[in-house]
């Protein structure tokens, strides 16, 4: 079958399973990957595995040639170049190129014949939970904890304590940004809602500009910086490292909010809404807005489980970046791994909530409820990689980059990922699932992406940014945000959809001139 057939066919049954059937993403995800998977022809299956090869094949040749060429530059003493040696490293593999492609060949035959649909889908879905299994599971354990201690609440009071009642827009966008993180989108907004209602309480005015920034700050973070699961499997997916991920994630994500707050205090000043609660509950925010920070753990400790493994992490990039091919890892490098970091981080979180706490049972409680939160999670994650794998594996890439002839796919793969993701997050309402639709299908369009003119961290950005445009009433985050800000639907749309939009635009236009400005490549 067409590959762009297939496409429109898997999108169809997912998009179709969660949105007419009901199905949980789960089964929808792992039934469009069965049906793209055995419809899939052993050509095309061919072609697109030789791809995959080839480009594996290239970037090992290349990476062999410089080491060996810097091995011998340093036994005689000489001084060298990197950058000038892997340059002309890529020459030389490039003279090599028929033979690399008929080792690619070799090996995708090898593939095919080996391969049943039901191997290649269990395989994708065992390789994605190699990648970012654990991940998840630590950062669910430091959500669970630091809304459990009283952590969380602890940083956006700190945050409104350092800018005052004037400020309290960016103290909500700051810390929700900070907060989501490791915290989900949907747990960030309940823990801070009540704080965003009681600051009203003594001001009376500009509650949907705290709604707002509540929105522009945590929605940012949970498509662009990692552990979060979807710039996690994306940054994965396309081979980007964690720690650079966070590094350009942070500052785009923080324009976006920005762009966000913009819009949010232009809309404040046209629509006047009220808190609706009722007597008991008003007096509820009451006692919560006269509560001491006596309660709350101290400022920088309720920090360290976030901040710990953002350090560790982009240190140990920071620190891989001034070493050559040659140099093995350290101890510092291997603290720096993705997964000890957030094992690291995971366990100050529990000593910080059995500090807290002080009852076993109740942090054993909340470690259960931490474990089931991320089995779901994985579950959906690694049905995705199945799924996008057998997207990968249909033939569409080679497909549509025969359609571009001679000019490869470069700088327009940015914009063109924006919208694929946007329009998939338009359709089916989760972002995170647009975001694993997304790179399946743009990672097929360049399989090789060291031929890039940036770096394909830019590309992971742009797919984070898609997912934000065009949310509406099929988002579940939506819904929370309404039925908790007390806000009417109409009301909601006026708020959430085109804040989430401008900050997905704002997001893909500052990629685009950051991909030009600063490349990251030689």
């Amino acid at each position: 079958m067409n590959p762009l057939l297939l496409l429109g066919l898997g999108l169809a049954i997912v998009l179709g399973g969660i949105l007419w059937l009901r199905l949980h993403p789960f089964l929808a995800l792992i039934l469009g990957a069965f049906a793209v998977g055995s419809l899939t022809g052993v050509d095309h299956l061919t072609a697109s595995m030789e791809a995959k090869y080839r480009g594996d094949l290239t970037r090992a040749a290349i990476q062999d040639e410089v080491v060996r060429e810097i091995e011998a530059l340093k036994k005689d003493g000489e001084p060298f170049d990197v950058q000038t040696i892997r340059k002309e490293a890529k020459q030389d593999v490039q003279k090599r190129n028929s033979e690399l492609e008929a080792l690619a060949f070799a090996r995708a035959g090898d593939f095919t014949k080996s391969n049943t649909t039901l191997s290649r889908i269990t395989s994708a879905f065992g390789s994605t939970c190699g990648k970012i299994g654990l991940l998840i599971a630590m950062a669910c354990v430091i959500g669970r904890c630091l809304l459990a201690s009283g952590a969380a609440e602890r940083i956006v009071r700190g945050a409104l304590s350092l800018v005052g009642q004037r400020g309290a827009p960016l103290a909500f966008s700051g810390s929700a940004f900070v907060l989501a993180i490791p915290v989900f989108f949907d747990s960030v907004f309940l823990l801070s809602i009540p704080l965003a209602k009681a600051t009203w309480l003594k001001v009376r005015k500009n509650y949907v500009f705290y709604i707002g920034a509540l929105i522009a700050g945590g929605a940012m973070a949970h498509s662009l910086v990692p552990p979060t699961p979807g710039p996690l499997f994306v940054a994965e997916e396309l081979g980007v490292n964690i720690g650079t991920m966070i590094l350009v994630g942070i500052p785009i994500g923080i324009v976006c909010s920005a762009a966000g707050l913009l819009y949010a205090r232009w809309l404040n000043q046209r629509l006047d809404i009220p808190v609706r609660e009722t007597e008991e509950d008003m007096a509820e925010l009451e006692e919560l807005s006269q509560r001491g920070l006596s309660d709350l753990p101290p400022l920088w400790i309720s920090l360290v489980p976030i901040l710990l493994p953002m350090v560790m992490i982009s240190g140990a990039t920071i620190y891989h970046s001034g070493l050559d091919p040659t140099e093995s890892a350290s101890l510092l490098s291997n603290l720096g791994d993705k997964n000890i970091a957030l094992m690291i981080a995971a366990a100050a979180a529990l000593v910080l909530a059995a500090v807290r706490l002080k009852d076993q049972k109740a942090l054993a409680e909340q470690v259960q409820q931490a474990m089931q939160e991320a089995g779901l999670i994985i579950l959906i994650c690694c049905a995705g990689g199945a799924f996008g794998a057998m997207l990968q594996q249909s033939g569409i890439g080679p497909q549509i980059s025969g359609m571009t002839g001679n000019n490869p796919l470069d700088f327009g793969l940015l914009p063109l990922a924006f919208l694929i993701t946007a329009v998939i997050r338009g359709a089916q309402g989760s972002a995170t699932v647009a975001m694993f639709t997304g790179v399946a299908i743009i990672s097929s369009l360049a399989p090789d992406l060291e031929h890039l003119s940036y770096h394909p961290v830019y590309l992971a950005v742009a797919i984070g940014c898609g997912s934000k445009p065009f949310a509406w009433m099929n988002d579940s985050g939506f819904w929370v945000i309404s039925k908790m800000s007390g806000m009417t639907e109409q009301e909601t749309l006026k708020l959430v959809t085109p804040l989430l939009t401008i900050m997905g635009f704002t997001g893909i236009l500052v990629t685009m001139i950051a991909a030009k400005v600063l490349p990251l490549v030689s």
